[in-house]
């Protein structure tokens, strides 16, 4: 694993986070009509777009390293936003339209309690147990029975889309208590602070920042230990890695478990910093456009996700202002682009150009 990282891409990388992490900095010392500003628009899109790139990378430890392609990857990044959302409804208190101890959308339907697994949700801490616990509890579940039935290939695959539809069904139903159709929104404060004041946002953004890059440390160092190397055998040959003598049971189930852990804290970052979170996060679509990051940018690469979670949102954006009624086109055109030419995504590719020039 020579290649994870090279030193261009170490220099790379310390020089985007520090790009990054000023962009906050030039936000708050500036004021508006400086030539040094970067406006709250700047600042939210690429908060936004790191907690994507967490839930891509998240992915590719599955997917890209032991060969596991989940198609269902969405569900636990919005149960990570809901467990979240949860605590971030009970800090309006009672500031809601309504102006009642209840979410507003409780009130409207006449709840007169809550339901009992909204209890604590009211503490930051509880929640932040529930944003790691519930999407891990569902993936070690989930995976014990998928993997012990030695369930694989496309199989796993439709059966992780059968289960995010499931889950959006389930949250679309308003006597689930999670909001129904319009899920959580209208936050106001965060441990006491106002959610959309410059300085909070400027901390969940640096704190996302830090995740992220906490995150790719720690998947560096899995796949470049003993452990990387057997869930790549995984990968590439399971009966093989059968025959020598070792159970890939639990070897895939403990990095799907933390890989929907790690798609959970992604989700616990994204929803206060956009500030909403409804059932269409769990929607078939929005896991598949998780495999398109990864590819997009060179799944198996940990940077390459994280490449392609900018890239392909980034378009995105530009898309659905400019011709919105073309993305999901171009989003299936460059989908089928990299698959045909660019098999190892947008690394690869540069890969191949650095080569040639050295060769040259």
């Amino acid at each position: 694993m020579r290649h994870l990282f090279s030193r261009p891409a170490w220099a790379g990388i310390i020089i985007l986070a520090l790009i990054a992490a000023l962009l906050p900095v030039l936000h708050l010392l500036f004021p508006a009509g400086h030539a040094l500003h970067v406006s709250a628009y700047v600042i939210g899109i690429v908060a936004k777009f790191m907690c994507y790139a967490l839930a891509a990378m998240a992915l590719d430890l599955v997917w890209g390293y032991t060969g596991i392609l989940s198609l269902g990857h969405g569900v636990f990044f919005a149960l990570g936003a809901y467990a979240h959302g949860m605590y971030l409804m009970r800090a309006i208190g009672r500031d809601g339209v309504y102006q009642s101890d209840l979410p507003d959308f409780m009130v409207f339907l006449d709840w007169k309690t809550y339901p009992w697994y909204w209890s604590l949700t009211d503490h930051f801490w509880y929640c932040m147990a529930l944003v790691v616990l519930v999407p891990g509890v569902l993936a070690f579940i989930f995976g014990y029975f998928a993997f012990r039935s030695r369930i694989k290939g496309v199989y796993f695959s439709i059966i992780t889309q059968a289960m995010t539809f499931a889950f959006m069904l389930l949250f679309f139903r308003n006597n689930t208590g999670f909001g129904g159709n319009n899920g959580f929104t209208d936050f106001k404060r965060i441990l006491g602070f106002s959610i959309t004041a410059p300085g909070t946002k400027a901390v969940l953004y640096l704190t996302t920042l830090v995740i992220l890059l906490a995150a790719l440390f720690l998947c560096r160092w899995i796949v470049q230990s003993k452990l990387g190397r057997v869930l790549q055998a995984v990968r590439d040959s399971e009966s093989r890695l059968m025959f020598i003598g070792y159970d890939p049971l639990w070897f895939k189930l403990f990095i799907w478990t933390l890989s929907a852990v790690l798609c959970g804290i992604a989700g616990a970052l994204y929803v206060p910093q956009v500030g909403i979170i409804n059932p269409s996060e769990m929607s078939p679509g929005n896991s598949i456009e998780m495999v398109i990051w990864a590819a997009v940018g060179g799944r198996g690469t940990l940077l390459g996700p994280i490449i392609g979670a900018f890239t392909v949102n980034g378009l995105k954006s530009w898309f659905t202002a400019a011709f919105p009624d073309l993305w999901l086109y171009a989003l299936g055109l460059l989908f089928i682009l990299v698959t045909l030419f660019m098999q190892q995504g947008i690394l690869g590719l540069a890969g191949k150009f650095r080569k040639r020039g050295e060769a040259a």
